[in-house]
């Protein structure tokens, strides 16, 4: 749990040194988010496709992928398809939604809580680890995230 939240804090820390421009998703990134999640979506059979509506169906799903090593280490592009649909379970569950962040690096995606400046990069929360061979499991993960972001929000209610 910790580790995550430090490397939030720290991506947060590195991000907030430089100008940024957070705003509503582009066309072209809205394009980009549907085609990384129609990746995950088509390993449903059409049948199954039903379970991605729901935050188990999609952690599920995450949990099969990555078990059954389907996606090697260095293939960066699918292990950040996993993580739009990592996106898509916080903010089914926890009310995020997808905003950009433009800075000197580019423009990446991101979800938002709400009107807070909680903001949290999950198209590499999994695969920053899995290049890094470390274990990958989808469920504490979120678990984790998920205790953490309501922490916080509690946290900032109160104030």
């Amino acid at each position: 749990m910790k580790e995550v939240v430090r490397r939030a804090a720290v991506m947060h820390k590195i991000k907030s040194d430089m100008e940024q421009i957070v705003r509503d998703l582009s066309t072209e990134m809205t394009q980009r988010l549907s085609a990384q999640r129609n990746w995950v979506q088509n390993l449903y059979d059409t049948d199954s496709l039903k379970n991605y509506d729901t935050v188990d169906g999609k952690l599920q799903l995450l949990k099969t992928i990555i078990e059954s090593d389907w996606i090697q280490k260095n293939e960066t592009n699918k292990l950040q398809c996993l993580g739009v649909t990592l996106g898509d379970a916080i903010i089914q569950d926890l009310g995020f939604n997808w905003i950009e962040i433009e800075d000197e690096f580019g423009v990446d995606p991101a979800i938002k809580l709400g009107d807070t400046s909680l903001i949290l990069f999950p198209l590499t929360m999994i695969s920053k680890r899995i290049e890094k061979d470390e274990a990958v499991n989808i469920h504490e993960l979120f678990d984790k995230i998920k205790i953490k972001v309501l922490e916080i929000k509690d946290k900032v209610d109160k104030k």
